[in-house]
Parts: C-alpha cells; structure tokens; sequence
C-alpha cells in the first residue's frame, strides 16, 4: 500500500529521488500532499492522517526527516530530524537534528539552526533560534520582521522541569496581545544561557551571553546580566513550595495569553485561509493550540496537587514560625482550583469583548484576504487598527487572571497590596 502512495505522489508531481527510500503510512492522504515543488528525499518518513504538505516543500535536505501529524507550509525546507504534531505556517526553515514535539507552532519565517528541541512551543513570525538549544514550554514574540526579529543564542536553555518535579513552567518572551501586531522591539537571549520558568520576559529585552535569567524582566528596553555569585550551599527540603502567588501569576497570565491566541488564530488566522489545503493549515494550527492550553492547565493542575504534601512539610518545618498568609494562601488554592480550572477551561469566545473585537474585524475584513498576505497585512495596519487590536486580545488575558483571582481571595489580596 504504502508503495502505490509513493507512485501516486510521483504521478502527482511530487520529486521523490529515491522511491525506495521513502515510507509512507497507508493513513497518508495523498490528497493532502501538494505536487506543486514539493521534495521528498531519501530517508523521509511520512505518518498520520492529519500530515499536510503544502506547495514548494522541501523534507530532507540533510538527512532522513520523520514527519507524524504535522501539517508543513508553504516555501518550507526541514533538514533532517523528527517531528510531531507541529505546524510550520511558511518560509520555515529548519537545521538537521531537530527533535520537535507536539504542540510546537513556527508561525511565518521562524526557523532553528542545528540540533534544537522544541515542545508546547509557539515561535511568533521571523522568531530565529541558533543551535544547540532546548526551548521547550515558551512562547516568544517580537520583532517586525527577517532583519529585525527576535532570536535565541546557541546552547540555551529553558530550564522547564522543577527539583519538585512540576511542570508549571512556561514562559512568555514578549506577549500575544502586542506580539502579534508585528511592531514590538525584538528579544535577544544571549547564547550559552538559560531562563528558568515561569518566567515573564519584556519586548526590547536584550541578556548577556552565560547569563540565567530566575526573575521576571517586566520592563521593555533592558540588558541583562547575570553578577558573579559565589559557591554556597542551603538545606534542601523536597516538596517545599515556600511561595505560590508568582508561579500561580505566571501560569495565568501564560493562559490567558494562549486564549488570545486562540481567538487570533480563529478570528483573524481564517481570514488570510484561501483556498482548501490553506483551510486545512489553519485548521491545524487552531488544534495544535488547543493541545497547548490543555497541557498548561493540567500542568498547573498537578502543581496544585502538589501543594497539599508541601504545605504539610511546611508547617512541620516552620512550627509556630509558620506565616499564616502562607498557610491560607495554599489551603486556599488547593480548596478552590476546581472553580480556577473551570474558568480557564472557558471558550476563549465566552470571554471577549465584542464590541472591541467588531471594530476590530471590520477594519482587518477590508485588506486582501490570501495566505500568502498575511504578514503584509498585518504590517500595513493603521495604528489605530493596531490598538484596537491589542485591546480587544488585551482584555482577554486581563479577564482570564483577574477571574481566577477571583476565586482565590487570600491571592487577590496580596496582588492588590503589592500593585
């Protein structure tokens, strides 16, 4: 079966060197592979129903290329590596020894060097990584475009996975309402460095090569460096979570940001979708998003499980020296996270402005509506398409924390005092 898919993919148009070097899965649909200059080198093997190859594709440039449920835009070229449930939204381009996972997006233009790993992660339009790189769990924005674009150096990391083994970890490198506008100051993180998440990182932020970034950098324009510490060592306590409110805010804020991009991805992503197998790229691009926000809340969900064992060992560590705020802070959140994850489970449609997202609309409906003029459209806005623009997704994310918080009186509280 999987030899009558290669001949008609040929038939079709597709250059496939070697046919015998080439494995297709019976799922394939051929339907859903372009023959308009697409490229399957040896070693290529294609899986899942939901694979999706658009125009001038090319898949193993380098080296052999596992492709499983991916859907691949137009103008791509994958070098050599595996990849899973990732969408690629065009112009990608990506070095040999990649290892993505499900849940990445490369939205237009992002791109990797060689040997990066990818996983629940989401490139905004020209965003490039260097080599050598782990960045699983971010979302990263900024720039305007191929010459002024945010970027990651060679051998960083995103340290995502905690000595408590949580994963309530996720950082945002710029944001969603203003990323997406294409206008922001691009991000720098400096090669051989690190971001331990959850992390908040500003438009314009520039960091030292070596450093490891621990704390938010919430103002724009900044460079970064990391001071000379000295060795030192402390008692360890495993399970201890002395403070929740910043991973708790983080994780949040990361969500709400995520159902901004849901409705951007619903609202305006359809729009520029013209034509069938563009349909399709789109169609992933909202699933794959979907999983995203799946994977956050229930990661923050087995981080609130995990507070009920800390605060135990808490209180036996700390005696009658134990806060009280701290103490009501976390029974609080374990007692009312089934309220909180209820409300971060709402449609993303049920909490937006539509008055705000109207106007919006409006203005975006009267540009050219092609795949291709996505990036030009959204770089052509007026400003003050623009600010509506941030507005509307702005007061999604606003919404999404201030009614979490809602739920978490004892939290509130604190946000309130230290603003």
């Amino acid at each position: 079966m999987a030899a009558g898919i290669v001949e008609k993919l040929i038939e079709k148009g597709v250059e496939i060197p070697d046919p015998g070097a080439v494995t297709i899965g019976e799922e394939v649909d051929v339907d859903r592979i372009s023959g308009n200059g697409v490229v399957l080198f040896p070693g290529c093997r294609l899986a899942g129903a939901s694979t999706l190859i658009l125009d001038h594709v090319r898949i193993g440039t380098e080296g052999p290329v596992v492709l499983h449920d991916c859907r691949v835009g137009r103008d791509t070229a994958l070098s050599a590596g595996s990849f899973k449930q990732t969408v690629f939204l065009g112009k990608n381009k990506v070095g040999p020894g990649a290892h993505f996972r499900g849940g990445t997006i490369l939205e237009e233009g992002a791109g990797a060097a060689h040997c990066v790993g990818l996983k629940q992660t989401v490139l905004f339009p020209f965003v490039t990584l260097g080599s050598l790189i782990n960045f699983c769990d971010c979302l990263m924005a900024g720039g305007s475009g191929p010459k002024h674009h945010s970027e990651v150096g060679s051998s960083f990391i995103h340290f995502n996975f905690t000595p408590n083994q949580d994963k309530a970890t996720p950082s945002l490198i710029g944001d969603v309402p203003r990323g997406v506008m294409l206008d922001r100051d691009p991000i720098f993180l400096g090669g051989q460095g690190g971001l331990v998440g959850p992390c908040r990182v500003a438009f314009g932020t520039v960091t030292a090569s070596g450093a490891i970034i621990r704390k938010d950098v919430d103002q724009e324009g900044r460079m970064v460096f990391e001071a000379p510490r000295r060795s030192f060592s402390v008692p360890n306590v495993p399970g201890l979570y002395r403070s929740v409110r910043r991973i708790l805010e983080n994780n949040l804020i990361y969500i709400g940001n995520l159902k901004a991009l849901q409705t951007w991805y619903s609202r305006v992503r359809p729009l520029f979708a013209v034509g069938p197998m563009a349909g399709l790229l789109i169609e992933g691009l909202q699933a794959v998003l979907a999983l995203n926000l799946e994977e956050r809340i229930g990661r923050l969900g087995q981080f609130v499980d995990k507070i009920s064992a800390s605060l135990a060992v808490y209180q036996e560590l700390m005696g009658k020296d134990a806060s009280a705020r701290v103490v009501a802070e976390q029974k609080e959140l374990i007692d009312r996270w089934p309220e909180v994850a209820a409300v971060l489970s709402r449609p993303a449609a049920d909490i937006e402005d539509p008055e705000l997202r109207d106007r919006f609309l409006g203005a975006v409906a009267a540009n050219e509506k092609t795949l291709d003029r996505y990036v030009a459209s959204v770089q052509g806005f007026s400003p003050a398409v623009r600010k509506d623009g941030v507005l509307w997704l702005q007061a999604i994310v606003d919404r999404t924390v201030s009614e979490a918080f809602e739920r978490l009186e004892t939290l509130k509280a604190v946000k309130q005092n230290e603003t």
